[in-house]
């Protein structure tokens, strides 16, 4: 996904923020998942990063919601944990994106690019 420059600032001013956190900042791709995002290729993992937004955190309705991201063994889910989009609470406490609606196309776009910027900052 091309961001604007605005795009790109507001990603990066949220990057910085989550950075500060201890817990958020704590995440960091192990060998396991640099070697899976290099044979894959950055497109196919912006591809899985949308199908598991889609999949697992765009809806309101989540019966694990808070459990439902791993915390290794993809690129995309440690990303999602380093930058608090791996669960409605989360996407809400950072994010502001509330829990009792559907999130719209935008929001999905904005987590997407958000998780793809911290991916290619930590590979």
């Amino acid at each position: 996904m091309k961001l604007n420059n605005i795009q790109q600032k507001f990603i990066e001013d949220k990057l910085t923020c989550l950075s500060k956190s201890k817990f958020r900042s704590s995440f960091k791709l192990r060998n396991r998942e640099l070697v899976y995002l290099n044979d894959k290729g950055i497109a196919v993992i912006e591809s899985h990063a949308e199908d598991f937004i889609r999949n697992r955190l765009a809806k309101k309705d989540i019966s694990n919601d808070g459990k439902q991201t791993p915390m290794k063994g993809h690129p995309v889910f440690v990303a999602q944990h380093a930058t608090a989009t791996c669960c409605r609470g989360c996407l809400y406490k950072w994010h502001h994106i509330e829990k009792d609606r559907d999130m719209s196309e935008k929001e999905i776009k904005f987590v997407v690019a958000l998780i793809m910027e911290w991916i290619k900052k930590n590979s």
